[in-house]
């Protein structure tokens, strides 16, 4: 598979660089009416090739074409809708709500492109993790250049095949290779970077941001940390948590917790890692899973067609290695084929803290599962490692949700779910702390995608009815001036002593400013607007 995909030149890295940096200079992105067919290009790029895409999962993967379209063409179909259809708004000038001191210099902020932006792909998720920034950064007038994952070859090689063929050649463009090529794209001078990183621990993605530092290039990071660390750190990585209430519905609870577990194999961000629940309902949940695990795969796992294969024979011996090594006690599957990539769907339970399941991201199917004395222990438990990207808990108790949730920090939250948030239209996907930072998806991705350009206009004539008072040379007027334009203060918290028996305003300057001030501004766009939208509440 690897043949079929050729690297990019390293010399060849700052060219096309510098090709996107010239296509972008040129305009040709300020367009509204280009973005919105390049948007639509990536909408059909996908939708006109799903069965390529779906063949070429499958030979990275192993994965079954329900998976492919669920967690790889969902979220960017929604994204393709969103985007067309909410650009041209979403870049038009914004007025920043109405104060009658500064009316008159027509204050807007205004959504700007940033310019060159880098998206760079892991192997698990190979197209969604390029076509949702892709879009994202489309919608914000970006040019892109774009590294799949060498370890997904087959995707990569027909996205670079696709890119080409669908979408703007000077504006968009792909590179690939491994550690060189990628070491050589860090080097450059990048307007945003949108990074997945997989790894051993934070240490790649310190060294991706301090790469960015460089440049002063803006990050979205998801950092995941899918191989071995000491379980003698002091900071242990973040693994997202199922929490389990007894009262909860226990049949739900593992259904949705192993397919969340099983999805992709384990290979997602966003899977469940490890089961939190109170030891004396340790074995009514592990019955559960049990006869969830059957219903999913009558045959078993490694005949069906509904399960995946991990991305390599390394990958694979790494998880059968932390099979082999848990002092926990392997209720079904632990079954692996290193040759076929297979490693069989695996629940442990009696799972200690300090347990190697629970000393890295396993990014396998492996679940386990650690008894806890109560919901304080559970907690203690999520609290002692970095933030992870999802907590995940099943009760039908608001108040245990509720305790959960508020003592907990992560980039999501699901009651009674896992997994599926990644497909819901509006939610951003990101993380916090350790977990990374910035947002895939949704409204979030394009604004950080664009800056904040702030516009005003002011007329000559407001230097002659209130704002003369800034230029020197200064008069004490000048501070009843400033001082009459200040904003009313909150209420003052009860029991706080004021210090002093003066106002802060001078609310006779204020009334005559507030008089030649409405006159002046209902000559403006922004007092007639405003003006109509009196009417029209009042009517």
């Amino acid at each position: 598979m690897a043949s079929s995909l050729k690297y990019t030149p390293i010399d060849e890295i700052p060219k096309i660089h510098q090709r996107a940096r010239d296509a972008y200079r040129s305009g040709k992105a300020k367009s509204i009416a280009f973005r919105k067919d390049q948007i639509a290009q990536v909408g059909y790029m996908l939708r006109d090739n799903e069965e390529r895409f779906i063949e070429a999962a499958k030979r990275d993967l192993g994965r079954p074409p329900q998976e492919t379209l669920f967690i790889d063409f969902a979220a960017v179909y929604i994204d393709v809708k969103l985007m067309y259809d909410n650009v041209e708004k979403w870049t038009k000038p914004r007025r920043v709500g109405f104060n009658l001191n500064f009316a008159p210099m027509n204050p807007r902020v205004k959504s700007e492109p940033k310019g060159v932006v880098l998206a760079i792909a892991p192997f698990n998720v190979p197209i969604f993790v390029l076509m949702s920034p892709l879009v994202g950064a489309i919608a914000g007038g970006n040019a892109v250049v774009m590294k799949p994952s060498e370890q997904s070859p087959a995707c990569a090689a027909l996205i670079t095949e696709l890119v080409e063929k669908y979408l703007d050649r000077d504006m968009f463009h792909v590179i690939n290779g491994a550690v060189p090529e990628t070491t050589a794209i860090l080097e450059l001078p990048w307007d945003h970077s949108a990074l997945l990183i997989l790894s051993r621990t934070t240490r790649v993605g310190r060294v991706v941001a301090q790469a960015a530092g460089k440049h002063l290039t803006p990050l979205t990071m998801e950092v995941n940390h899918v191989l071995h660390r000491s379980i003698s750190s002091s900071s242990w990585i973040g693994k997202n948590p199922v929490v389990i209430d007894p009262r909860c519905d226990v049949r739900l609870a593992a259904k949705r917790t192993l397919w969340g577990r099983v999805c992709n194999a384990g290979q997602a961000c966003v899977s469940p890692e490890y089961v939190l629940v109170p030891r004396e309902f340790q074995d009514t949940f592990i019955e559960a899973l049990r006869e969830v695990y059957k219903e999913f795969y009558p045959e078993g796992p490694k005949n069906s067609d509904s399960f995946s294969r991990m991305v390599s024979e390394a990958h694979a011996a790494r998880i059968k290695r932390l099979i082999d090594e848990t002092k926990g006690t392997v209720v079904f599957g632990g079954d692996a084929d290193i040759p076929e990539r297979y490693v069989g769907p695996t629940v442990v339970k009696d799972v200690k803290p300090d347990d190697v399941l629970m000393s890295e991201e396993i990014f396998g199917p492996v679940l386990a599962v650690v008894p806890v004395k109560n919901v304080d222990e559970a907690l203690e438990i999520i609290r002692s490692k970095d933030h992870p990207l999802a907590v995940y808990v099943f009760s039908q108790d608001d108040a245990f949700l509720k305790k959960v949730f508020e003592n907990t920090e992560s980039g999501a939250a699901l009651a009674n779910e896992t997994f599926i948030h990644l497909g819901v239209p509006g939610l951003p996907a990101g993380g916090v702390g350790a977990s990374g930072y910035g947002y895939y998806t949704g409204k979030e991705m394009f604004d950080q995608f664009t800056h904040i350009r702030v516009t005003l206009n002011n007329p000559s004539w407001v230097d002659k009815i209130g704002f003369g008072f800034r230029f020197p040379p200064y008069k004490k007027e000048n501070l009843k001036q400033l001082r009459a334009l200040s904003p009313a203060l909150p209420p003052r918290p009860k029991g706080k002593s004021d210090g002093s028996a003066s106002s802060l305003k001078r609310w006779d300057l204020w009334l005559a400013f507030v008089l030649v001030g409405a006159t002046s501004v209902l000559l403006t766009g922004y007092g007639r607007d405003f003006v109509k939208s009196l009417t029209s509440a009042s009517a």
